[in-house]
Formats: structure tokens, C-alpha cells, sequence
């Protein structure tokens, strides 16, 4: 029997939708350091995640918003 694993790839585009539905959950708040999300990726990925963040200048105090970037909503 062989084993798999499997590594989820964590583009920027992953990571500012994961952020984005866990604000819409209300599990994390926009306010939160972005360093709060690791509670909510498994720490064996973690490390791909921060490298991620750092190849497109975020630090992990910045806040979870600036990661979240512009939304648009529509007017009822």
C-alpha cells in the first residue's frame, strides 16, 4: 500500500479567498493580524503560505483586510 500526500498549492488567490470566507464566517475579523489565518491552515502548509505573503510584500501584522484587498457591493 502506498501513501499519498497531498500539498494544496497556496497562490495569493487562494490565500485572499480563504481570508475573505472566514471575515464572511465571522471566524476571523477584518481588523486581525494576518498572522491569525495560521490558526486556520495546517502548519504543514504554513510555511508555503508566509512565503506566499512575503512574495507579494504582505507582513504577517499587516491586517487581514489589506490582504482581503477592494470589494464591491451592489445596491439593493
Amino acid at each position: 500500500m502506498t501513501a499519498t500526500t497531498y500539498t494544496i498549492t497556496y497562490s495569493i488567490d487562494v490565500i485572499e479567498q480563504e481570508a475573505r470566507n472566514l471575515v464572511n464566517k465571522g471566524i476571523v475579523g477584518r481588523q486581525q493580524p494576518i498572522y491569525t489565518l495560521c490558526q486556520h491552515i495546517p502548519a504543514r502548509e504554513w510555511a508555503f503560505v508566509e512565503s506566499e505573503l512575503e512574495k507579494h510584500n504582505y507582513l504577517l501584522r499587516d491586517r487581514i483586510g489589506d490582504l482581503m484587498g477592494r470589494e464591491d457591493w451592489e445596491n439593493d
